[in-house]
């Protein structure tokens, strides 16, 4: 298919403008309207050459328009992408997926049945820093992963309706769940969380989920510091990995460094003795190529419903993510926490589709 794709965004807010560069500069993609309730906010972010309306139906009504992109609050989610889904359009949404589990799933179940692209906007997992980092693990250059720790923190906007670890939180998520090759772990999860200003939620937030072989992964995220980091840690058995998203000129670096175990039998007791060993070798950093993951993410989703796929980030991502925000929420808050577990990661195409 040479033809563009018919694409309108919905919302014209704080991340509605940066879909609508994106979508406007692709060459797989007519951008044919942006939606807003505020028209003047849209012409302001469409320019003009495009459309806009506040009437979500003459969006739906329209068959030259393929897909749509949502850049909406999070509660309104579930409702404009059923609305959309219904009326034969493939989605893209704005992180988080929904509000809800229980949203999402139904998202995701309404797109399977109607053979139709549902994609998260996970847009970390299009940056050339995140692909690299995840194709040092599937390659097991880093060996087993046996910690990951992630920082970010700022003195950010404290949001009205949702506590730091939903606002911040699934950047993080969604990074480890594309990077790790069984996807994110969505049992096992304890949060905990602190309101020092009393803004009536967590403000300071930590997260620690579970990896295979006793491994251990942990995100904090701060609204309060003075301070601005954005770094994740991946310690492997062979190397360490250290991503600075701050440090344009040296994104990640791999330290060839770490620690050895080794365990010999002591003759005549039932115990094992261990010998300690410290690695320091060299350390390096891979070229990286200079590009906007939001103009490869848009390209995936062009390439997802051309080729008939799940999109390198599909619904499941996007409920996986979910999946461990309500089980933090539950031992934060006390809420019920779920049963039913969203599905595994499945298989999904060679980098090389986005790139």
């Amino acid at each position: 298919m040479t033809d563009r794709l018919g694409v309108a965004v919905i919302g014209a807010g704080y991340w509605g403008p940066n879909l609508v560069r994106n979508f406007g500069s692709s060459p797989h993609w007519d951008l044919k309207v942006v939606c807003d309730l505020d028209l003047a906010r849209a012409r302001a972010v469409a320019g003009p050459h495009v459309e806009v309306t506040d009437q979500l139906q003459r969006v739906l009504d329209d068959p030259s328009i393929d897909a749509v992109a949502i850049a909406t609050p999070a509660r309104t989610h579930q409702g404009l992408a059923l609305d959309a889904l219904l009326a034969g359009k493939h989605v893209l949404v704005e992180k988080p997926l929904a509000d809800s589990v229980a949203g999402g799933r139904a998202m995701v179940e309404v797109a399977e049945q109607r053979g139709l692209v549902l994609m998260t906007d996970h847009t970390y997992c299009y940056t050339p820093a995140v692909q690299k980092m995840r194709e040092l693990v599937a390659s097991g250059e880093l060996g087993d992963i046996h910690f990951i720790d992630s920082v970010r923190i700022n003195l950010g906007l404290v949001q009205p309706d949702i506590d730091v670890l939903w606002d911040l939180a699934p950047h993080d998520l969604s990074i480890l769940d594309f990077i790790l090759p069984g996807g994110l772990p969505t049992t096992g999860v304890h949060a905990t969380g602190a309101d020092p200003i009393g803004a009536g939620r967590a403000c300071v937030g930590h997260l620690t989920l579970p990896l295979a072989g006793d491994g251990l992964a942990h995100v904090h995220v701060n609204w309060l510091s003075p301070t601005k980091i954005r770094q994740m840690v991946i310690g492997g058995s062979r190397r360490t990995l250290v991503w600075d998203d701050l440090n344009p000129q040296q994104r990640l670096s791999i330290y060839d460094r770490g620690v050895d175990l080794a365990r010999t039998s002591v003759a005549g007791a039932d115990r094992a003795a261990s010998s300690i060993s410290y690695r320091l070798g060299d350390t390096w950093s891979p070229a990286l190529p200079e590009r906007e993951a939001l103009g490869q993410m848009v390209a995936e989703f062009a390439g997802a419903i051309r080729e008939d796929r799940p999109a390198l980030t599909d619904g499941h991502a996007g409920l996986r993510v979910l999946t461990v925000l309500e089980s933090a929420s539950a031992t934060l808050y006390g809420e019920p926490a779920l049963t039913v577990p969203p599905a595994p990661r499945a298989a999904e195409p060679a980098l090389e589709a986005v790139r």
